[in-house]
């Protein structure tokens, strides 16, 4: 079964991150992680990927996957809906390459 996909913009993005409306969660590998990422995501790697760890269902806040260039997100997309989380269901296509690209704030 195909995940259910919607595509986070970088400007949607920004607007949830700083409002609080999108809990960002990266999946790309810890040392990746270390390297550099986006500031307010938390990790949980696709090799150990585990839905259960992935922010709980709130109203009024939308959790979003994100890895390097988006092919991983949608990877834990399915992961997580396979494991019944119909609400996770958002990536970030650009990942953390097309946020860094775009001279968005980097931490490390």
């Amino acid at each position: 079964m195909a995940a259910k996909v919607e595509n986070v913009s970088i400007d949607e993005l920004k607007q949830g991150l700083a409002d609080g409306s999108i809990l960002l969660v990266d999946v790309r590998e810890p040392n990746e992680f270390a390297a550099g990422r986006i500031p307010g995501a938390t990790l949980n790697p696709l090799q150990k990927f585990d839905p259960k760890a992935l922010p709980p269902q709130e109203p009024g806040k939308r959790v979003v996957l994100s890895c390097r260039a988006g092919g991983r997100s949608l990877k834990a997309l399915e992961l997580a809906q396979a494991a019944g989380r119909d609400d996770v269901r958002a990536h970030y296509p650009g990942g953390f390459d097309g946020w860094a690209k775009a001279g968005e704030k980097v931490e490390r």
